[in-house]
């Protein structure tokens, strides 16, 4: 199965760009023979967190958000799947909106939605609530778990998954450039070893919100070896082919 991550610049709050430009990437990845592409944590909306929290009746989404449409119909037209990242609304009325990840199959129908376990201090300081149960998804016969950046540091995260039979791990992340490289060597190449997964990592490139992206998207293998890196300060596509 070839897999691919998606890094790009989101706009800040933006839904129409960044949808169109995700779109472009969803069609540049299948053009690769991706059969699934993640894209960067709250990809849909840029990690404009105040931002969001201040305005989630506009900027908070479902998997069946009109708005995300473009997306839907770039997988069903390239028969790609897609972990597509945005701020969730919330299940129940008066919570704060989530750090969400929609994933959508290969004709474009929702497969299945994750809200991050593990808001940051920072997050939840802005108003977002953390979501309580993992994410799991079946492509191509494969089962496949999901997290969001912060996720990753609890090995929880990684162990259920291996546990539940999932063979490979996306990671939707922001990694900044004040040290988020090393963070990300230091944590997904254990993240992978550890759990005999691979590990599929999409990260920002250039501002997202008060930070700035580091790039680096890649793929791990279940031995903890890197498997495919993007650069540092361009957006575009990873792909890597992996025998799940």
């Amino acid at each position: 199965m070839i897999i691919a991550s998606a890094q790009l610049t989101a706009r800040p709050c933006d839904i129409a760009a960044n949808v169109t430009t995700m779109a472009g990437l969803v069609a540049e990845a299948a053009g690769r023979g991706a059969s699934l592409v993640a894209f960067p944590e709250l990809a849909v909306t840029g990690y404009e967190l105040d931002a969001v929290a201040a305005d989630p009746a506009r900027l908070a989404l479902t998997p069946d958000d009109p708005r995300l449409d473009p997306l839907r119909e770039a997988c069903r037209a390239t028969g790609t799947a897609a972990v597509v990242t945005a701020p969730g609304r919330p299940p129940a009325p008066g919570a704060g909106p989530r750090i969400s990840a929609f994933v959508y199959g290969p004709d474009g129908t929702p497969l299945t939605r994750y809200d991050k376990q593990h808001v940051t201090g920072k997050e939840a300081a802005a108003g977002f609530s953390q979501g309580t149960g993992d994410g799991r998804f079946v492509l191509d016969g494969v089962r496949i778990g999901l997290a969001i950046c912060y996720d990753v540091d609890f090995p929880g995260i990684g162990g259920r998954a291996a546990a539940d039979g999932c063979a490979l791990l996306v990671a939707t992340s922001l990694y900044g450039s004040d040290g988020g490289r090393e963070e990300r060597a230091r944590i997904l190449p254990a993240l992978a070893r550890d759990n005999g997964l691979y590990v599929l990592l999409a990260n920002h490139v250039g501002p997202a919100g008060a930070y700035v992206g580091c790039g680096g998207s890649g793929v791990w293998g279940p031995d903890g070896g890197l498997l495919v890196e993007g650069p540092v300060a361009e957006p575009g596509v990873v792909t890597a082919d992996v025998p799940l």
